[in-house]
């Protein structure tokens, strides 16, 4: 009887337009490609196979995706292997979510990553496919105060393994959340919105990375990349940005989810304010004083049509901007009319926005 329920859902999944139809799609594998962090996936029913590896996985294992692909995770090159001589094709199946450090080593280069394994999982809870990760570990240029370094060590590692694992774990449901439904006709419009939040983390993953960071993130210099990134991949001629931002360190968990409402604002307005108009400007404030910090994203653009809310119940905006009432306590007000732009404001108090102490 199990059995004949697991081919019912397996069919089921098979007729549905989702991940495993999306990475059927040449846009969506061109977009994989360059995801800044290597990326293979597996099926796990009716047998776990690899179904996808991405360009910077070929890099990183030296293997092409054509030799792994329809095969088990044995099918990994033996000599990515830890300092404890596990295989990471043997770790990959026996563990998830932060599998360890691993040396890539072959006659020319050695190259050392972090392993991460995630599942993604059906709208009933059941696990569908398994997501690995692999980030190359760069080595320091500055070797001062390596006694210190080596003290905190454990300690960090520990702190950016966690990050990163969240950051995964946010990446996958993006992608999941988007490739959902993809209609064959899908124009690379929604792989642009995709490919701007994974770029708003890849932004955070590089700052949480970069020597001496602890247990924070400056806030006001993470909006102003984000807002570079955005103006760079969606640059209309006429539409300007009016850029005021105060430097403030705020906990991970808090400049993650603002760093997407935001990328998400901004995107909206440069794609969809300005219809129909030669040009406008785009507001990007990050004000701090004593009681917390005020994000303001705005436009002078068409505003919202009557009727129409942001963000709107359902959608993948609605979840971050949950996220950022919850991890915050932010508080987020909502100001347009048709024809007098539309104006957000994120107000987060200090306390509730601090980076963890200890």
């Amino acid at each position: 009887m199990a059995k004949d329920s697991d081919n019912a859902g397996i069919e089921q999944l098979l007729e549905t337009p989702d991940l495993a139809d999306a990475l059927e799609s040449d846009r969506f594998k061109q977009f994989l490609d360059h995801v800044p962090v290597a990326i293979a996936v597996s099926e796990l029913h009716p047998a776990e196979r690899i179904t996808y590896a991405n360009l910077e996985f070929e890099r990183l294992t030296g293997q092409s995706a054509a030799l792994i692909e329809g095969k088990s995770w044995d099918a990994l090159p033996s000599h990515v292997t830890a300092d404890d001589g596990r295989a990471l094709r043997e770790a990959v199946v026996a563990g998830d979510d932060y599998l360890g450090t691993f040396t890539i080593a072959d006659a020319e280069t050695t190259i050392t990553v972090d392993a991460w394994s995630t599942m993604i999982q059906g709208d009933d809870g059941s696990a569908l496919f398994r997501l690995v990760a692999l980030a190359e570990v760069r080595p320091r240029e500055d070797s001062a105060d390596l006694e210190q370094r080596l003290r905190n060590s454990d300690t960090l590692l520990r702190e950016l393994q966690h990050r990163v694992k969240n950051n995964l774990q946010m990446i996958t449901a993006l992608i999941r959340l988007e490739a959902r439904n993809l209609p064959d006709d899908a124009t690379e419009r929604r792989f642009d919105r995709l490919a701007g939040r994974i770029d708003a983390l890849a932004l955070l993953y590089r700052s949480l990375s970069d020597e001496g960071v602890g247990e924070s993130i400056d806030l006001g210099i993470y909006l102003s990349e984000i807002a570079s990134s955005v103006m760079r991949a969606h640059a209309v001629e006429g539409i300007h940005l009016d850029l005021q931002i105060d430097t403030w360190p705020v906990s991970v968990n808090v400049a993650m989810p603002a760093g997407l409402v935001v990328n998400e604002l901004l995107t909206n307005a440069l794609k969809h304010a300005f219809a129909g108009r030669d040009g406008g400007t785009i507001t990007l404030h990050s004000i701090v004083d004593d009681t917390g910090c005020r994000v303001v994203v705005a436009d002078d653009g068409i505003g919202l049509a009557e009727g129409v809310t942001w963000p709107k119940a359902g959608k993948l905006g609605a979840l971050i901007a949950q996220s950022l009432r919850q991890n915050a306590k932010a508080r987020i007000e909502i100001e347009s009319a048709p024809g007098a732009g539309m104006r957000v404001t994120i107000f987060f108090a200090r306390a509730d926005a601090a980076p963890t102490e200890g």
